[in-house]
């Protein structure tokens, strides 16, 4: 009975991986900085592609909107390692049976 619950959770943190990761995809890459010049300050946005570092220009009216999807990608990045963890102890419990 236990171990067939802990393989339907590890089921479930499989499909949830699965969908943060799809997420992730869909999120923009990179992280967000800021340039002062005079006094105005300019907001771009650093990736990688392949070994080049990449920075695109963030309007002001773009800002809002991509804040809140960095701040999303950071929260699904934690639940990624959250559930990773969760999986590797489900392994180990399942493992030792």
């Amino acid at each position: 009975m236990l171990e067939a619950t802990i393989k339907q959770e590890r089921d479930r943190i499989e499909y949830m991986l699965l969908r943060y990761q799809k997420m992730l995809q869909e999120l923009p890459k990179g992280t967000l900085s800021e340039k002062k010049v005079g006094t105005k300050t300019y907001f771009y946005l650093k990736y990688r592609v392949g070994k080049k570092v990449v920075s695109d220009y963030v309007k002001k009216e773009q800002l809002p909107e991509l804040l809140e999807q960095l701040e999303h990608k950071k929260h699904i990045k934690t639940m990624v390692r959250f559930l990773k963890e969760e999986l590797a102890m489900a392994d180990k419990i399942l493992k030792s049976k």
